[in-house]
């Protein structure tokens, strides 16, 4: 049977105010013509259906018209939820769907998902186990608790549930597993919500070795493979959501699968979306307006970073924005900022003391209040945080 693996569709997710909608809604159309060119039997969407627990209407409608859509011709869709998702939102609406061929899961389940393919006649049985919070699993973790302990419990504990759904598995069908986690050796993104603190909620890639030929992961939204037993995938997000995916190429997976066989793989990536790009003008703003000139990354949205020796006015940033659409981010960087950055890099001075430095620097020797400082620690500490608009 040919299979289709794709998940971290984030519907309704916005790019710092922006909509990604109609971006959205051309993934869903190149995935339709996808499955059907490539004869797809069975589709698996590895959660993270929405973009926040409680969806607009919008990004609920296109879900619905993406399922249909994909089943019309009695393809079978299989659907867990992830950290992103409301389990029981996601699982709503199962009693209208089911006949459809729809299988959604919003909490963990006993036993696998069976499924038959018309086409070759083949049954494929999927451990499917939707985003495992510790307090969907009933796991008590301590917070005070050493991590690699609690690492353990909870990797353990998603190594019981996936070897509880692969008693099910049999020489005569295609065993398949799905999840939606952080296993130890993925490359992250800023766009990912962390669904571990440190490094307390990942999983052992041992825990995913229940005889599983092929196990298909949501979460992190770059696409790559796992090291472990079998063969062990991301398919990653159909759009890029944060700078961090800066350059990324988007992706799904296609599948051929027998029963005992080895998976014969084949990559295919996506044109849909507006990619995102970082600009850094070391020359100033004539090196961005010549870039704007010659049209470069013209339908991108841009993060920039401008090197400038006197202040970026408000009619700067103006003429900016109304000269391209795509500007996201302007940050000016001037010598003192840039300078600073090297100090802090090799003097290893608390970030707060090279700020009263910069200060005392540029308003002659004034001392910066405590309530100035703290503020500006606030804003580092935001900046640092992953850059996500909540309809999360």
């Amino acid at each position: 049977m040919r299979i289709l693996h794709t998940g971290d569709w984030h519907f309704g997710k916005t790019l710092e105010g922006r909509s990604r909608m109609r971006e959205q809604e051309d993934f869903v159309d190149e995935l339709v013509r996808i499955a059907n060119e490539q004869q797809a039997d069975l589709i698996m969407m590895a959660g993270d259906v929405y973009d926040s627990v409680n969806p607009p209407a919008a990004a609920e409608q296109l879900f619905y018209e993406a399922c249909a859509r994909l089943t019309e011709n009695g393809r079978p869709l299989v659907v867990i939820s992830g950290n992103h998702d409301q389990p029981e939102r996601v699982a709503s609406v199962s009693p209208l769907v089911a006949r459809q061929g729809i299988t959604l899961i919003g909490l963990p389940v006993a036993e696998p998902v069976m499924v038959h393919v018309s086409r070759t006649g083949e049954t494929a049985k999927i451990a499917a186990l939707p985003y495992p919070s510790e307090s969907r699993l009933n796991e008590l973790l301590s917070a005070e608790g050493k991590e690699d302990e609690l690492r353990r419990a909870y990797s353990g504990r998603v190594g019981m549930l996936m070897d509880r759904l692969a008693q099910g598995f049999s020489p005569k069908t295609v065993n398949l597993a799905m999840s939606h986690i952080y296993v130890l050796g993925g490359l992250e993104c800023d766009s990912e919500r962390p669904i571990q603190v440190g490094g307390a909620y990942t999983v052992d890639p041992s825990a995913l070795s229940i005889g599983a030929q092929y196990t298909a992961l949501g979460h992190l939204h770059r696409p790559q493979a796992v090291k472990g037993d079998g063969i062990i995938r991301y398919s990653g997000s159909p759009l890029a959501y944060s700078f961090s995916e800066a350059g990324q190429s988007k992706s799904i997976m296609m599948l051929d699968i027998a029963p005992g066989g080895v998976p014969v793989m084949e990559e295919v990536y996506l044109s849909c979306g507006r990619p995102l790009v970082r600009w850094k003008a070391k020359s100033g703003l004539e090196e961005v307006y010549r870039w704007l000139d010659e049209g470069r990354d013209a339908e991108a949205y841009i993060d920039l970073e401008v090197s400038l020796s006197e202040s970026m006015s408000i009619g700067d940033i103006q003429r900016l924005r109304k000269s391209r659409d795509g500007f996201v981010h302007i940050r000016p960087v001037y010598p003192e900022m840039e300078q600073a950055e090297m100090q802090h890099e090799r003097s290893g001075l608390p970030v707060s003391e090279l700020f009263r430095r910069f200060y005392q620097r540029q308003s002659g020797g004034a001392e910066p209040g405590d309530e100035l400082v703290q503020l500006f620690l606030e804003l580092v500490e935001e900046d640092a945080q992953p850059k996500e608009v909540e309809a999360e």
